[in-house]
């Protein structure tokens, strides 16, 4: 696996046109999945093994399934929408992914909008779904910025047969928590825990900055770091909320450097919060005393990584989020709710909910394998 499993990310069409049965949205008939488009997973991620490796390898097998099942229909009723929860650099690979799976697809620019909230406001994003209703959307994946709020507009959305496609953060008690596209977020979490507990040599003091303490990706990955630390000298002694804004988690790092200097660790949950800190580090002259391990790969991220600053970062595909979000919603909206599930359900995680994207752990070591992987997806 590794980096060279991007040269099996080209999808090839060559897939049989039968199958017969009714095309639709949410809550109407199904159509009949040709056994040859039907595959399972062949390979088990292992990011012990290989860092940076993800999930890719089956998410092209179940790319290639749904194209397959795909083939002969007719599209031009698609009109899908991909909405984020924030204005990050994270989130641009996302972009990057949504749009080449559209057009891999043959689906129009006009039908494939991407959205993400300038501010991270829930009111910009609830501006822009509804916006996308009067467009006439069939289906959006979302990364809900208050999952709790969005309960009684997804369970409208979906009475109406748009279909909605939780990514980045499931969406546990909506009528969208049959399917999540996203990293397995204790996992990164436990991830994200272990490399704290490997550069702190097993004793230390934690704070932890997080753009949510309600959001479940955010709460699943906390879990996960301070399970990962269990049985160790280590202590989390503050989490703090700096609501997905970059400037309040580096002013909160300044602060809590500031009020205690016992602490020695500093985990950044959010994509903005590792440069933040690493900023924040600098300026208190902690460099190296102070260890940082962050989530995801913002450039600067990265470039923290290359200077040492910060010791690791947990990254996601969210690529494939968008990738594979386009043809999963596409598939929902011409095959069907369930043909769509038959040819998703052998790919799911234990839950039978989690469709995941992988995740991988950045460090110096393997930095130049991660860079090459993200320029042959085009997102650098």
């Amino acid at each position: 696996m590794g980096a060279a499993v991007l040269l099996a990310m080209t999808l090839v069409a060559g897939c049989s046109k039968s199958g017969t049965g009714s095309s639709g949205a949410a809550g109407t008939a199904s159509a009949t999945v040709p056994a040859n488009c039907l595959s399972k997973p062949t390979v088990k991620p292992d990011p012990t093994t290989d860092p940076v490796g993800f999930n890719q390898v089956n998410l092209t097998g179940l790319d290639k399934s749904l194209k397959c099942a795909l083939t002969g229909k007719d599209l031009s009723g698609v009109n899908i929408a991909m909405v984020v929860n924030v204005a990050a650099d994270y989130w641009k690979a996302g972009q990057v992914g949504f749009t080449k799976g559209c057009a891999d697809l043959g689906i129009a620019a006009s039908r494939c909008t991407y959205f993400a909230p300038p501010g991270g406001l829930l009111t910009q994003q609830n501006s822009e779904l509804e916006t996308l209703r009067s467009q006439g959307i069939t289906g959006y994946s979302i990364s809900a910025i208050d999952p709790a709020s969005a309960k009684g507009t997804i369970a409208t959305d979906t009475a109406n047969n748009i279909n909605v496609l939780a990514i980045d953060s499931p969406l546990p008690g909506t009528t969208a928590a049959s399917l999540y596209l996203g990293t397995v977020n204790y996992a990164a979490g436990f991830e994200a825990g272990t490399e704290m507990k490997q550069v702190l040599g097993g004793s230390g003091k934690i704070a932890i900055l997080v753009g949510s303490l309600t959001a479940s990706n955010a709460t699943e990955r906390i879990q996960g770091f301070t399970d990962a630390l269990k049985g160790t000298g280590i202590t989390v002694v503050q989490k703090v909320n700096d609501n997905l804004s970059a400037s309040t988690a580096q002013s909160d790092a300044e602060t809590i450097l500031a009020n205690n200097p016992d602490v020695n660790g500093l985990y950044g949950v959010y994509s903005y919060d590792g440069p933040a800190l690493a900023t924040a580090v600098q300026s208190a002259g902690k460099t190296g005393s102070v260890k940082i391990v962050s989530d995801d790969s913002d450039a600067q991220t990265l470039s923290f990584i290359n200077s040492g600053v910060i010791s690791g970062t947990v990254v996601q595909m969210p690529y494939e989020q968008g990738y594979t979000g386009a043809y999963i919603l596409a598939a929902e909206k011409v095959l069907g709710k369930d043909a769509t599930m038959s040819i998703i359900k052998p790919y799911l995680e234990s839950d039978g909910t989690t469709l995941s994207s992988g995740v991988g752990l950045v460090t110096k070591s393997d930095l130049g394998q991660y860079q090459s992987l993200e320029t042959q997806l085009g997102i650098s």
